[in-house]
C-alpha cells in the first residue's frame, strides 16, 4: 500500500511523496520535513559559510578572552591549547553537519532532537534542546554586542589620554546605553530582505579574513620590543593571583577563551530553509567555518603573542587601557615606535568592525531560531515571533531576540558576577543544545538513523561519542572554580546559571508543556 503523502505544488499538478522518494529540490525536501517554504531561499555556500564564520569571527571571542588566556598559562596555553580544543570543536562539528544534511531545516537542534528520539522521548528532547539552545544564542548575543560596547569605552579611554592621562572612563551605564545602540542597529540591519544579509554577510567573512590577517603581520612589526619564539612557544604564566598554582588546573582554564571563540557553528543549520542545496551547503558551512577560523584563529595568537613582553603589565588595571590586554598591547605597540598610540586605536577600530559584524550575524542565527521554534508552538506568543514580511523575513523575531540581549545585559547594572554567570551560558548551555541531538544520533537512533547527502560513514557512531564526551568533559571543567580560597565574589557560578536554566526547562515541561507540546509540527496542508 502506497503511503505517500500527495502534495498540490502551486501552478502545477499533484506529486507522491513518499518514505524512499528523493526530492531534488530543496523546497520539496521541506515538505518531506513537514515545512511550507515561507523564507527567501537566496544563501549560496559561501552566504551561509559566512554568516557562521562571521559569528565564530576568531577576532571577537580572541581580542575579549585574551587576558583570560594571558592569566591562566599566558603562551603556552593559548599557543597549544587553541589547536586541542580546535580539533575536538571540529569533531563536535562533523557529528553535527551529518545529523543537519539529514535534517535542513531552521530549527536545527530541536528538530534534530524530535526525530531522533521518536515519539515517545521526540517531544521532551525537543523542548530540553530548543532551549537550551535558545537561550544559549540569546547569551552569545548579548556577550559579544557587550564586548563590543565595552571596546568602544576602551578605544574612547585611549583617545582622550589613556587611563595615566585624565582620559575619560565611561560609567557601566554609559556602556549599557552603547549596548543597547548597538542591539538597535543590528536589529534594522537584520529587518533587511536576505539578499542585504547576504551582501554584509560575506563582508563580514572577508573583513575577519582581512583582518586578522593585517592585525597579526602589523602588530608585531610594529612592536619595537618582540618577545621571542622560546617565549611564544614554551613560556607558561603560573602568576594569575588567583591562588592557584597546578599547572595542569592553570592550562584547563585557559582552554575556555579557545572553547569561548570556537562556538555558534549551528548558525549553518538554522540558516538552511534559506540556503540553496540546504543539505550538501548547509553541512559545507558549518565544517569549514570551524576548520578555516581553526586556521585562522592560531595565526592570529601567534602574531599577537610574539608581541607580549611584560604580561603582568598587560593585565594591571592601572594601565591606560584599563587592563584591557589587546587594547594595551596595540596601543603601547605603536606609542613605542610613534610617540603616540593612533595607530593601535586604528587597529583596535578594525577589531571593533569585526565585532559589529559578529553581533549582526548573531541577531541573524537568533532569529531564525526563534522563528522555528515559535512555528512549532514552542514559545509563549508564538504566532507572533513566527510571522514573515513581505521581504520574507521574520521580523517579529528579529527584534525579539535583540530586545531579550538587552534585558539580559542588565544584570551587568547589578552585578558582575550575575551578569559572568549568565553570560557562561553561552559556552556551556549552548553546547550541551550541541551534544543532546548528537547524544540520541548515537544511541536511540544508532540504527534507524538516515544519513543525508553528508555523512561520516561507518565512523559516525565513533565520531559521535567523541563529540558527546568532549562536551561533558568541558562542562566539568568549565565549571571548576577560578580562583581560591572562595567567595562569593570568586566562586564560578557557571553550574548554578547551567542548573537553573535546566530545572526551569524542566519544570516548564513537567507542569506544563507536556500537555500541549509535541515537538515540530507540520505548517503544510495535506
Amino acid at each position: 500500500m502506497d503511503n505517500g503523502i500527495r502534495i498540490a505544488e502551486q501552478g502545477g499538478p499533484y506529486h507522491r511523496i513518499g518514505d524512499g522518494d528523493a526530492i531534488a529540490s530543496d523546497d520539496g525536501r521541506l515538505i518531506q520535513l513537514g515545512y511550507k517554504q515561507e523564507l527567501s531561499r537566496g544563501l549560496s555556500a559561501i552566504a551561509n559559510f559566512s554568516v557562521t564564520f562571521s559569528i565564530i569571527s576568531v577576532i571577537t571571542g580572541l581580542t575579549t578572552l585574551y587576558g583570560t588566556g594571558l592569566t591562566y598559562g599566558g603562551p603556552f596555553t593559548m599557543v597549544y591549547g587553541w589547536p586541542v580544543v580546535g580539533v575536538f570543536t571540529l569533531i563536535v562539528g562533523l557529528s553535527m553537519a551529518e545529523i543537519c544534511s539529514a535534517f535542513p531545516t531552521s530549527g536545527g537542534l530541536y528538530f534534530w532532537s524530535a526525530k531522533l528520539c521518536g515519539n515517545d522521548w521526540g517531544p521532551f528532547a525537543s523542548w530540553l534542546t530548543g532551549w537550551f539552545n535558545i537561550v544559549g544564542q540569546w547569551a552569545v548575543t548579548t556577550s559579544v554586542d557587550f564586548s563590543l560596547a565595552e571596546l568602544i569605552q576602551v578605544i574612547i579611554l585611549l583617545s582622550t589620554g589613556g587611563k595615566n592621562g585624565g582620559g575619560y572612563e565611561a560609567s557601566k551605564y554609559v556602556v549599557i546605553g552603547i549596548h543597547g545602540v548597538i542591539l538597535l542597529l543590528h536589529a534594522i540591519i537584520n529587518s533587511l530582505s536576505i539578499s542585504w544579509l547576504s551582501f554584509f554577510g560575506q563582508l563580514a567573512a572577508g573583513w575577519n579574513i582581512i583582518g586578522v590577517f593585517v592585525l597579526m603581520i602589523l602588530i608585531p612589526a610594529v612592536a619595537k620590543e618582540r618577545a621571542s619564539a622560546k617565549f611564544v612557544f614554551t613560556h607558561f604564566n603560573t602568576d594569575n593571583g588567583d591562588g592557584i598554582n597546578s599547572k595542569l588546573y592553570i592550562f584547563v582554564l585557559g582552554l575556555l577563551m579557545s572553547q569561548y571563540t570556537l562556538t555558534g557553528y549551528d548558525a549553518s543549520a538554522h540558516m538552511t530553509e534559506e540556503t540553496k542545496s540546504a543539505d550538501k551547503n548547509g553541512p559545507r558551512g558549518i565544517i569549514s567555518s570551524i576548520g578555516i577560523s581553526i586556521i585562522v584563529g592560531w595565526g592570529y595568537i601567534l602574531g599577537i603573542t610574539f608581541a607580549v613582553t611584560n604580561i603582568s603589565y598587560l593585565l594591571d588595571e592601572n594601565n591606560d587601557a584599563g587592563g584591557y590586554a589587546i587594547a594595551e598591547i596595540f596601543y603601547q605597540a605603536f606609542k613605542s615606535r610613534y610617540g603616540n598610540g593612533v595607530g593601535g586605536i586604528i587597529c583596535l577600530g578594525v577589531v571593533g568592525v569585526a565585532i559589529f559584524f559578529c553581533g549582526m550575524s548573531s541577531v541573524t542565527s537568533n532569529s531564525r531560531m526563534a522563528y522555528a521554534f515559535s512555528r512549532d508552538g514552542a514559545m509563549p506568543f508564538s504566532p507572533v515571533w513566527h510571522k514573515v514580511n513581505k521581504q520574507e523575513v521574520p521580523i517579529n523575531a528579529v527584534w525579539l531576540s535583540a530586545f531579550v540581549s538587552f534585558c539580559m545585559a542588565l544584570t551587568s547594572l547589578g552585578s558582575s558576577v550575575a551578569f559572568q554567570a549568565m553570560v557562561s551560558i553561552a559556552t556551556i548551555g549552548l553546547y550541551i543544545a550541541y551534544a543532546l541531538p548528537i547524544f540520541f544520533r548515537v544511541t536511540l537512533a544508532r540504527k534507524s538513523f538516515v544519513p543525508g547527502p553528508f555523512n561520516l560513514g561507518r565512523y559516525g557512531v565513533l565520531i559521535g561519542w567523541i563529540a558527546v564526551l568532549w562536551v561533558a568533559t568541558i562542562s566539568v571543567l568549565f565549571s571548576l572554580p577560578v580562583a581560591y580560597p572562595i567567595t562569593n565574589e570568586t566562586l564560578n557560578y557557571t553550574p548554578v546559571a547551567v542548573g537553573c536554566l535546566f530545572i526551569l526547562t524542566v519544570s516548564s515541561w513537567i507542569f506544563s508543556a507536556r500537555h500541549w507540546f509535541r515537538g515540530p509540527i507540520t505548517n503544510i496542508n495535506t
